[in-house]
Parts: C-alpha cells; sequence; structure tokens
C-alpha cells in the first residue's frame, strides 16, 4: 500500500517521462524531416544511388555506444536507434533487400537486425538467386550466410564470389538459438523433426539425447521446416524465435544448441563498396601459382604491411585440377595506406586478384 508521499512522487515521475515522451517524439520527427530534406537534395541532384551509406550508419552507432550511460545496455540502445534509422531511412527511399529464404529463417533475423524493421523483405529459395536478384538491380542488397561457428564456412557463398562483380558491404554476426518448436504438447508425441541440415547439425547432441527416435529430415530452410512441423501431426521443427512467429508454433524447449556460444556470420552484399569508417574490414579473393613458397609468398605483405588477418579460407578454383584460390578477411579499408600498399604487393604476386569489398565491422 502506497503512502500518500510516494503517490505524490509516482506522480511526478509519471509526469516527467510524459514531458519526456513529447519531447523525445519532437525530436524524432525533426530528424524525420531531416531526412526528407537530404531526400529532397539527392533527388534534385538527380542522385538517388546512395540513400543508404553503411560507413555513415555504423559511425553513427559508434557515437552511440561512445555516449550511452546505461541504464540502457549497448545492444539495447543500438537496436533503438538502428530503428529510428530504419524509419527515417524509409522515408528517403525503403530499402528492398533479398535474402535466403522463405520468411522465418535466421538469415531474415539477421537482415532486421542489420537495417531495422522498415524494409521491404525479398525470400529467395536459393544463394545464387539472392546474388542474381541484386545483380540484377531488382533488390538494393542481399544478405547471406557465410560461416558458423561451430559447422564452418557456407561454400556455396564463398563459391558465387568467383563469377559475381557484387561487392561486400557490410556483415551481421547473429547469436543463434535453436528452439523445439510444434504443436504438441508433450516431447513424447513427436515422430519426425525438420530442419536445416545445418541445424540439425549444431543441436545433434541434444537430439540424441532426448529424441534418439525421432526421425530426422533436413529441409531447404529453417522456414519451411516450420511450415511442414505446422501442418504435419507429429512433425516438429527445429527453427528460430522468428520462424515460430511468422507460422505460429509454441516453442515446446527453448536453446537447444549443443554450444552455448553458437554464432553464425552473414554478408551484406551490394553492387557497390562502402567508403571508409574508421573501423573496417577488406576482403580479398586471391590465388597463387602451385610451387614451393607460393602462400608465404602471397601472405608476407600482409604481415610486413602490420595488417592483421582475421580469415583465411581455400576453395577449389573451377579452373583446373587441385588449383584453389583463398578468400582473406584483413582489418582496414582498401583506401587505408597500409592496406593499399599491402593489397598492391599482393596483386603483383598473384595469379588472381580480387578485392570483395570494404566494409565496416559490425557494432554490435
Amino acid at each position: 500500500m502506497t503512502t500518500p508521499s510516494e503517490r505524490e512522487q509516482l506522480h511526478a515521475i509519471r509526469d516527467r517521462i510524459d514531458a519526456l515522451d513529447e519531447q523525445i517524439q519532437a525530436l524524432i520527427a525533426e530528424r524525420a524531416r531531416c531526412a526528407q530534406q537530404i531526400a529532397a537534395l539527392k533527388q534534385a541532384a538527380g542522385d538517388t544511388s546512395d540513400f543508404y551509406r553503411p560507413e555513415r550508419e555504423a559511425q553513427i552507432l559508434r557515437r552511440v555506444i561512445q555516449r550511452n550511460q546505461g541504464p540502457l545496455s549497448d545492444e539495447d540502445i543500438t537496436r533503438l536507434f538502428r530503428e529510428i534509422m530504419s524509419t527515417c531511412l524509409a522515408l528517403e527511399q525503403p530499402l528492398r533487400i533479398a535474402f535466403l529464404g522463405p520468411e522465418g529463417t535466421f538469415t531474415q533475423a539477421a537482415a532486421i537486425k542489420h537495417f531495422g524493421q522498415w524494409l521491404k523483405t525479398v525470400p529467395l529459395r536459393a544463394i545464387d538467386e539472392v546474388f542474381r536478384e541484386v545483380e540484377a538491380g531488382s533488390a538494393d542488397y542481399g544478405v547471406v550466410p557465410v560461416e558458423n561457428s561451430t559447422e564452418g564456412v557456407v561454400n556455396h557463398t564463398l563459391d558465387m564470389f568467383l563469377q559475381s562483380a557484387l561487392k561486400i558491404c557490410g556483415e551481421v554476426e547473429l547469436r543463434i538459438h535453436h528452439h523445439l518448436i510444434g504443436c504438441m504438447g508433450d516431447i513424447s508425441d513427436i515422430r519426425r523433426v525438420y530442419s536445416h541440415q545445418q541445424s540439425l547439425a549444431q543441436c545433434r547432441r541434444w537430439l540424441d539425447l532426448h529424441l534418439p527416435d525421432a526421425e530426422r529430415i533436413a529441409v531447404s530452410s529453417n522456414g519451411e521446416a516450420a511450415r511442414l512441423a505446422r501442418d504435419e501431426t507429429g512433425a516438429a521443427a527445429v527453427a528460430g524465435q522468428c520462424a515460430a512467429d511468422i507460422y505460429q508454433l509454441p516453442i515446446i524447449i527453448a536453446n537447444i544448441e549443443d554450444e552455448p556460444n553458437n554464432t553464425t556470420r552473414f554478408l551484406v552484399i551490394g553492387a557497390r563498396t562502402a567508403a571508409p569508417s574508421g573501423r573496417d574490414k577488406t576482403a580479398v579473393l586471391v590465388s597463387t601459382h602451385n610451387r614451393p613458397g607460393a602462400l608465404y609468398r602471397l601472405l608476407e605483405p600482409i604481415a610486413r604491411h602490420g595488417l592483421s588477418m582475421t580469415r583465411i579460407e581455400s576453395r577449389p578454383s573451377r579452373r583446373g585440377m587441385w588449383d584453389y584460390v583463398f578468400f582473406i578477411d584483413l582489418e582496414g579499408h582498401k583506401d587505408d595506406r597500409p592496406v593499399a600498399k599491402a593489397l598492391a604487393e599482393l596483386e603483383q604476386e598473384a595469379s588472381l586478384f580480387k578485392v570483395l569489398g570494404s566494409y565496416p565491422q559490425e557494432v554490435l
């Protein structure tokens, strides 16, 4: 039971909240009008190609984190500002984002995490279709998976860069929580479990322990798995929260992934590379002649110029038997002086050389 003094304090705090809400709403409206003015200036100049600036967005979010003094976490305050930016950008030009579908996949969740809710999503059946949609200009950007912390690289995504002119202009890291979802009330009623093959692999130990007799059926995506679980008696799916929400399936058991830090990295692909943001990565594709010390000579300029190599993967080049290409991620932007020097020397040594893009490191 609150006292009169406490009720008076509550009333005063709520009045303060109401006043703050008015100020916040007015400031958001002013920000939105600024976005409209930017759109009008660009359209008047005939420049309608770069409403979305990934380096600008990354710089804004980094400043948001630097200013944050709580009580909201960096992740929470970043999410709020990303949605404000997404809403304002939609006033300029709503983005059309292609992703590996159908709806309810982790790739869709990654697209929303990166671009916010205010976008037009285009679910496609395969990674190569995402590339083609962006190449044709039917989508502004695409989002595709590239690697998982437990299951490794997505080879199809890497292979597409061998033939595509698209650039990497962003990255998204998504903490992957797998849930067992379905319409049944008891786990003993489950006869079949649908999921993408990687999700089944990431939950293998849990499924072995709790559902050893249930048939495991790999399908094209977790969204498709959720649809099948919704429509079939005795079927459940391993999928994320997004799929559960879209297909209106209750979560039977949450967080069944074997590895607690299970994370998938996604790439944002587009026609243009991003400008320097101050904290960037550069991805290159290279190949070298098959001779002793060739890989050492290829990588030596990277070390000599003091660059950090964050990833290297090899894939068959498709140019000949036992011929390989290497995908290398470096810290820094291709226009940064040390990176530019190292890349120039690397190009001289390589038999195949291609800059796949420079892009801001993910903020959160």
